[in-house]
């Protein structure tokens, strides 16, 4: 049970109103394989199950991405409370989860999750899991058991050791340099911080304060620069926060409008911008969910439009020709590409430094099927599926 909101009435119609429109909108997916099918047991897309070559992966409500240096792609498969992993040649398999809404740590399909949101991995390829709806942050070792790194059984707000410490609805994830992960506690409106040993901390925020009192309002994404600040998605304020190693907070794009206006970080606008990454020149890349855009701040502050057209669709293509519906966790590579869990469509996008929107993996249709994947470019969106299941938490 969630705790009470201390959100404004209005606040509240206006995310209503949000949901409605978005349940009434129609999208356009690439054709793929409708139904459900066993999911394959070895998190390699080589065991059990059906993972012949070809057969168009499927993932349902994508809710984040991470990378590893060797290439794989972690993907916390929201709705279907699965961790999917895409190797370097896009065997797409089942890395942690059962598929059922569950707290269970075990090894692999033997453990269970619940609405996984967020999800980080270190360099000694230990995966970390934004729980949201288990309000817990959960570890996947590179042997593939999980365990639970802190949170309890409850929904709430305490600091502490490990499972003493509680959350309310954790998102997004990043980890520094130190192995300490900071955790968008999007329920409670602050920002944590697990030390290496489980220790969990209030970062920066006040979940106390209200109004304008409030600096964090739902942070649902954040991500670490070289430097060990903080950028964070601020959802409703429609802004991105920068904190400093020292926990101070303060905005660092987003004049706190909707809109999708480019510009200096004081005059560009968002609407519910819900995930961010950091390359390494310091850029830090946006998931404007409403605005359907992949928004790109430069050191400087500067915002200017990656790819999307703004409007809701699943075409490939450069700049504005391609287009995202509900594009969610983003993650960057040591190249510069950028990964889109883009959660209407069902797929994972991948975008070049140039700006070249693909498509790495998905079917378009939701599912739960493993297989090797094959990297398309499709021009023309086509085929029709089920309404789209854009999270507003």
């Amino acid at each position: 049970m969630k705790r009470q909101s201390r959100r404004s009435p209005f606040l509240f119609f206006l995310l209503l109103l949000t949901a409605c429109f978005f349940s009434a909108c129609q999208k356009e997916l690439i054709p793929g394989q409708h139904g459900t099918v066993p999911i394959d047991t070895t998190g390699t897309g080589t065991g059990p199950g059906p993972t012949v070559p070809d057969t168009l992966p499927s993932f349902y409500s994508p809710a984040a991405v991470a990378i590893d240096a060797s290439g794989n792609i972690f993907v916390a498969d929201y709705g279907n409370n699965l961790i999917r992993r895409i190797s370097p040649l896009g065997m797409v398999g089942t890395l942690a989860g059962n598929g059922q809404q569950g707290r269970v740590d075990n090894t692999g399909m033997s453990a269970s999750f619940n609405q996984p949101a967020g999800i980080a991995v270190d360099a000694e390829g230990n995966v970390y899991v934004g729980d949201a709806g288990n309000n817990r942050i959960r570890k996947i070792s590179s042997a593939g058991v999980v365990t639970t790194l802190a949170g309890s059984d409850s929904t709430g707000y305490a600091d502490g050791a490990g499972i003493t410490a509680a959350f309310f609805h954790p998102e997004g994830l990043t980890l520094d340099h130190a192995g300490n992960v900071y955790v968008a506690d999007a329920g409670n409106n602050v920002i944590r911080k697990i030390a290496p040993d489980g220790t969990v901390s209030t970062f920066a925020g006040n979940s106390s304060a209200i109004g304008e009192a409030a600096i964090f309002s739902d942070p649902t994404g954040v991500t670490a620069d070289g430097a060990g600040n903080l950028y964070v998605a601020n959802a409703l304020k429609n802004n991105i926060l920068k904190v400093t190693p020292a926990g101070t907070a303060a905005t660092f794009a987003g004049a706190g409008d909707f809109g999708s206006a480019n510009g200096p970080g004081t005059v560009a606008t968002f609407y519910f911008p819900n995930s961010v990454a950091a390359d390494a020149s310091g850029n830090v890349y946006v998931s404007d969910g409403v605005n359907n855009l992949i928004r790109k701040i430069s050191p400087d502050g500067t915002v200017n439009t990656l790819a999307g057209s703004g409007k809701a669709g699943a075409a490939d293509g450069e700049g504005t020709a391609a287009s995202f519906d509900g594009p969610a966790g983003l993650a960057v590579d040591a190249t510069g590409n950028v990964y889109v869990a883009d959660s209407n469509n069902n797929l994972i996008r991948k975008i070049t430094p140039a700006g070249v929107v693909i498509t790495v993996a998905g079917s378009g249709y939701s599912g739960s099927r493993n297989g090797q994947a094959t990297t398309r470019n499709n021009p023309k969106a086509i085929g029709r599926a089920r309404a789209p299941k854009f999270k507003i938490f």
